[in-house]
Order: structure tokens, then sequence, then C-alpha cells
């Protein structure tokens, strides 16, 4: 059952309480990926094993979420929404006390598969309910409230893992998704509303959703493979991205034996919106994500923070992105998506081209300022785009288009965190071995990101825009 009754001034209070049960089933998986991280060095001692065998533990979650999207369209299309979104946040919690307990690095990695997979099925329901839920009037907004979690994950991870690693243990990171399960799970279970199936005549598309799994699986490992080679032009890249890529010729050609009859088909790209706000989600998530990786990592070596204090030093970019989300979401609404990405792309710029001359002399208010404004884009650019997506589209197309802009955006940031670090290792390693040639790699990756950014003002030009706003 949808919420049809809108108002015209604001959100119906129905709505909102909605948007919010939705956002809290989403924030355990978003803090749970970044807060492994932290605990890296402590998991390796604590299993006796090496840094490479632990980072499967990462790598896998990331796989077993990326195969998970194609599936969890075709649940939206058979059962109930919500059923199934309450379902897979129990699930993420009960593994995440499996996990926990893991009694060796073997039974820590298949929980974390596991992990990963519960994981992917409630990052794609969530979008595609909150649509639901929506409608197109109020999408822009309630899209700002459930893309909440999306912000204190990678903001406020690295932060809460730190304190709970030094504090506890690493068993704790886990545990604590425990009490947000306990907390969420009521309160979704009272607000959220029923959703019948979207299609329940659809049939399951097998060959489909492994097709498009295995894929996504192949592009993201062999993309991860560059970042650990720090260069594109390595076996297991190239093995993996080719095998990728023709799963991804097969799954084509299949598309159209079956007139578009498949778990993800490509006539939705037919909608100009929807192939625009593709093209600047995969583009965004480079740009934007990219740098993440190597800014905690500019803290650590040139100004000798701590792991803890490089998560606090990005705590102004997390402040940028709440400040401006409940702006954003309404200014969506009311004069559409493309003038928004384009006001939002030039604050990203000032707040990234900076970047590109920061030295280990750099004053940390200007920094602070920098990252701030930086991160007052990032929602003016990522929820356009996302909400744009399905602007237009059929609600029996809605699950469909949620497994395509999840996929793109899992693909995005992989292979944009792959970049950016083959960038700045590959220009560090050109140069003589110095502090200075160091930064000369740093400043690289942040070109290529604002490089990226600028490239984006071209599918935003094709965003869709309300003439009588």
């Amino acid at each position: 059952m949808t919420i049809d009754k809108v108002k015209k001034a604001g959100l119906p209070k129905e709505i909102l309480m909605a948007a919010w049960a939705i956002a809290l089933g989403a924030i355990a998986p978003m803090l749970d990926s970044t807060m492994v991280n932290i605990a890296i060095n402590q998991l390796t001692e604590e299993f006796s094993t090496t840094l490479g065998i632990i980072q499967w533990s990462i790598t896998g979650y990331v796989l077993a979420l990326a195969i998970a999207v194609p599936v969890s369209g075709w649940l939206m299309n058979k059962f109930n929404g919500k059923k199934i979104f309450i379902g897979a946040v129990i699930t993420f919690g009960v593994i995440s006390v499996l996990a926990g307990i893991s009694w060796s690095i073997t039974s820590f990695i298949f929980f974390r598969l596991l992990q990963g997979f519960s994981a992917g099925i409630i990052t794609t329901l969530m979008s595609t309910l909150l649509v639901k839920t929506a409608g197109p009037e109020n999408l822009g907004k309630v899209m700002a409230i459930v893309s909440t979690p999306m912000i204190f994950g990678p903001i406020l991870g690295p932060v809460i893992g730190g304190f709970i690693v030094q504090g506890a243990s690493w068993h704790w990171i886990f545990f604590i998704n425990v009490f947000i399960v306990l907390i969420a799970v009521p309160l979704m279970m009272k607000k959220i509303p029923e959703f019948e199936p979207f299609n329940k005549d659809s049939r399951l598309d097998v060959f489909g959703i492994i097709a498009l799994s295995l894929m996504s699986a192949a592009l993201i490992y062999g993309i991860t493979k560059a970042a650990d080679y720090a260069s594109f032009n390595n076996r297991e890249t190239i093995l993996w991205a080719g095998i990728g890529l023709i799963l991804a010729v097969i799954y084509l050609v299949y598309n159209r034996m079956r007139k578009n009859q498949t778990v993800l088909p490509m006539n939705l790209f037919a909608h100009k919106s929807f192939t625009a706000s593709s093209i600047g989600l995969f583009l965004a998530n480079i740009a934007v994500m990219g740098p993440m990786l190597i800014l905690p990592l500019f803290f650590q070596n040139f100004r000798h923070f701590t792991a803890i204090e490089a998560a606090l030093a990005l705590i102004p970019q997390g402040i940028g992105m709440l400040v401006t989300r409940p702006l954003i979401g309404r200014m969506i609404d009311k004069i559409g998506a493309k003038y928004v990405v384009m006001v939002s792309l030039v604050l990203c710029l000032i707040g990234s081209i900076p970047l590109i001359f920061i030295t280990d002399k750099t004053s940390m208010i200007w920094i602070s300022i920098v990252l701030f404004i930086r991160g007052t884009s990032f929602g003016g650019i990522m929820l356009p785009l996302t909400s744009d997506a399905y602007t237009g589209l059929d609600s029996k197309q809605l699950p469909e288009a949620g497994v395509g802009i999840n996929m793109i955006e899992n693909l995005g940031s992989s292979f944009g965190s792959a970049v950016i670090a083959t960038v700045v290792a590959a220009v560090a390693q050109g140069l003589q071995p110095t502090m200075a040639n160091d930064l000369k790699g740093y400043h690289a990756g942040f070109l290529v990101s604002a490089i990226v950014l600028a490239i984006i003002f071209i599918p935003g030009l094709f965003l869709t825009h309300k003439k009588n706003a």
C-alpha cells in the first residue's frame, strides 16, 4: 500500500516517519562497512594470519553485496517489500553476532560474506521503497532523509570504530549492530507501510541474475586488484575485468533475445533522465569516493595523524553534508535535478581544486574550510542524480531501476578508489622517493577527481528541470 496523500506544504507525518524508519534500518550496514577497516591490525593478530587474508573479509563483503543487488530486484517483484526489508535487517543483525564470535579466520570471512549479501538487499530495497513511499512530488525531500546513513557511514564509521577498538575490542564493532537492529525493527514494523509485490507475474530470471551478479563481482574484483598493484596493467586485473566485460556482452545479447523481459531490462536506458543519471552517478562515485580513500592517508602520512585523528579531521566534510541535506531535498522538488547538480558541481570544484595544492604545512583551519565546502556539495550532486533516475518510470520498473542504479554506484565507487589509488602510486613511483614527490602523487589524485567532476556537467545538462518553478 503506497502513501498517496501528499500535502502541499512540507511532508505528511506518515511519509516522514516511514522515511526515517527505512533510513534507520540501513544505518547498521552503512556503519559496519567502514568500521571494520579500523580493526584490520587487531583482526590480523587475533586470527594469527596475514593482511592479505584479512583483506578478503572486506573484499568479500563488497563482492557479496554486488551479487545481492540483482537478487533483490526479483524479491521486490515477487514479495512484500516491507517484509523483505525487515527480514534482511534482522538477518544482518543475527549474522553480526556470528561475525563477532568468529572462532577462526575462515568462519569470520564466511560471516562477512553473508553480511555483505544481506547489506546488498538492504541498500537496494532502501532507495526503491523510498521512491514508492514518497511519490514524485516529495522525492527530493525524502531522498535527503534516507541518504543520512550514507553520510554517517564514511564519516562517523571510522571514528566510532576507532573508539570501540581502543576502548573495548574488535568484537564490539559487530555486537553494536545488534542494538541498532533492536531499535530499528519495532519502528520499521510500525511505521513502514505495506508494499505489495511490484510485479508478481515476473518470473525468476535465473540466467540474468547469475550473469549480472558474476559480471559485477568479476569487474569489482579486477578493479580491486588494480588498486593492490597500483596499476591496471597487471595479470589479475586484465583477467577478471575481461571476464566481467565478456559477461556484460553476454547479458546484452541475452536481454535482446528476451526482449527486455530480464532482471535489468536495457530499455530503461531509453529514458533520458535514467541514462543521464546513471552516467552522472558512475562519474560522481569516482570523483567523490576516490578522494575519500586518500584523504585519511594524506593526514596520516604527511600530518602524522593517528587513524582516529585522521577520521576526526574529516568531520568538517560530514558537517557540510548534513547542513545542506534538507535544503537540497526541497530544491530538487521545487526546481528539478538539473540546476541543483550544476550549482553543486561548481561548489564541489571550489572545495576540490585547493586540495591539488595542499602540503604538510597547510593550515588545518584552511583544510577544514575547504572540506566543509566540499561536503556541502556532495548531497547536491548525489541526491538529484539518484532521484532523477526514477523520474518518469512506471511503478513496475522501480525494482529494475533500483538494481541498475545500485550496480552502477558499486562499480563507480570501486573504480574511483582504484583509479585514484593507482594514479597516486604511479606518480609517486615514477619520481625519486622523497616526501615532496609522494605529495605530488596525492596532488595528481585530487586533480583526477576535479577533472571527473568537471565532466559531470555534460550528463547534468540532460537532467530534468521544472520550468514552472
